[in-house]
């Protein structure tokens, strides 16, 4: 008889520390992403000097390499079996790598040639991004082990995408207002080499602080997790096994989410310096300011998802707060073409930004924290259909998207600079009117294209409250059939 896998007390709710030791370890995920969207391109192209489309040519290459791992990951810690549980083991391994890579990736040799530096920059790019996906899929999977309780999910995932966005803007307030700063060899802040070695180094301190915490935090729960049972499984068999569970309806239509979001992320965030530099022509201090205005937008999130979740169900608060956030995202730029924006370096710009930014901003993380707790809810109808709990597979092909597509999204951001002439080694106030209105009108363009596809994606997932809750009972009499001996043998 197949050995019976046994049930998780996973249906009540969660302590705050066990949801703040969970939640804190995504900071090590949001220092990563916040650093390669927002500061890498312009780090290589402008200080390092490589030109733009190498540089997001060799960051796309490395983030679709990378993003292969990470539906292998997720398989083999679903299926992963130690006295430290089925995650864990890959959590605590991670941790030093994932330091030394990033610290690796802001100090490029001197005086190497583009070619060598092209190269090195992909090398290191995708040991970094391998790394973090070795502590995040297994990490990640962890929430619907946690707790199978519909809203419970949202608010579990919301202190996740919370500390991600709160690590990752810390680091990035830090780097605008602390490290890089004006000096006599380098007028403007953003453009200082040392200064982003001073970043790396205390980056790499906090990711690595980020990972052991939680690691350490959630080890407790490791016995009440369902372990998988011992099978051996051929290549092909995994393989189909891998693709029966991949082919949920619903599960696709959120992929299909994913990839427009994840294209539009990557776009948004990589040109957000360009914009706050060369078309709103801000102040690195000014552009803190802004940035700083993301904690308000996370805390915004944070205080309003579980809310919509419960009022509105998770497909409606997702699509709804998906067009509020496109729709505030694009008035600035909007009324600044049309000509009825006030003038760079009037008082106003400056307070209209930054309420733009934490509306738009915190109406995407919303989103995103709601999708998740889709996916999450996407695990128990899976297995209800397949015999097979597959929290890992299917977070990592979300990761799998969201990788691969921001590549592209990032390097679709260094075509719109070739495409419309941008300048290298531009100077604020000095790059022409005509070339920064372009940037202005195809960003609106390309941005409105990918949010609408977000969200008739949306629209077509399936799961609700109330069909989740079935699906939960019929698992739960399943489990009582098998571990009673009267019901079938279940084979993982």
């Amino acid at each position: 008889m197949a050995e019976a896998v046994p049930k998780a007390q996973t249906s009540g709710k969660l302590s705050v520390p066990t949801k703040l030791f969970y939640g804190v370890g995504s900071v090590a995920f949001g220092v990563k992403d916040q650093g390669f969207s927002y500061l890498l391109l312009i780090f290589y192209n402008q200080v390092v000097g490589l030109p733009s489309a190498t540089v997001g040519l060799a960051i796309m290459i490395a983030l679709i390499a990378d993003s292969f791992l990470d539906p292998i990951m997720g398989q083999v810690s679903d299926n992963w079996r130690s006295r430290w549980g089925r995650r864990h083991p890959f959590m605590y391994a991670a941790a030093i790598p994932v330091a030394v890579s990033y610290l690796l990736l802001w100090n490029p040799p001197l005086n190497w040639s583009h070619e060598a530096l092209f190269v090195y920059l992909i090398v290191v790019a995708i040991i970094i991004r391998s790394f973090i996906t070795m502590y995040e899929i297994p990490s990640a999977a962890l929430a619907p082990e946690l707790t199978s309780d519909y809203d419970e999910r949202t608010k579990v995932l919301a202190y996740r995408h919370f500390f991600a966005w709160f690590g990752g803007l810390t680091m990035t307030v830090l780097a605008l207002k602390v490290f890089l700063t004006p000096d006599a060899e380098n007028p403007i802040g953003q453009l200082n080499r040392h200064g982003y070695q001073t970043y790396a180094y205390v980056a790499s301190a906090v990711m690595l602080a980020a990972i052991v915490i939680s690691s350490v935090g959630t080890h407790r729960h490791i016995a009440r997790f369902k372990m998988p049972p011992q099978r051996k499984v051929s290549v092909g068999q995994l393989a189909k096994e891998m693709f029966g569970t991949l082919t949920h309806k619903s599960f696709l239509v959120l992929m299909g989410a994913g990839l427009f979001n994840a294209m539009a992320g990557g776009l948004v965030l990589s040109l957000n310096l360009y914009f706050n530099t060369y078309f709103w022509q801000l102040p690195s201090g000014q552009i803190a300011i802004l940035a700083m205005g993301n904690f308000i937008s996370a805390a915004l999130a944070f205080a309003i998802a579980a809310p919509l979740s419960r009022k509105m169900g998770k497909k409606a608060a997702a699509q709804t707060t998906k067009i509020l956030a496109f729709t505030i995202a694009i008035i600035p730029i909007g009324l600044r073409l049309l000509g009825v924006f006030p003038d760079n370096g009037e008082g106003a710009v400056l307070p209209l930004l930054f309420v733009q930014t934490v509306f738009s901003t915190g109406f995407t993380i919303t989103s995103a924290i709601l999708i998740s707790s889709m996916i999450a809810d996407v695990v128990e109808d899976s297995e209800l259909r397949t015999g097979r709990r597959s929290e890992g597979l299917f977070f990592s092909a979300a990761a799998f998207i969201s990788k691969a597509v921001s590549g592209v999204g990032i390097f679709a951001s260094s075509m719109i600079l070739l495409a419309i002439g941008f300048p290298q080694d531009a100077k604020p106030g000095q790059v022409g009117q005509e070339v920064v209105n372009n940037l202005g009108l195809v960003y609106l363009v390309v941005l409105a294209a990918l949010y609408g596809a977000a969200i008739l994606c949306v629209s077509l997932y399936r799961i609700t409250r109330e069909g989740h809750e079935e699906s939960l009972r019929k698992l739960a009499a399943q489990a009582e059939l098998v571990e009673g001996g009267d019901g079938p043998e279940r084979i993982g």
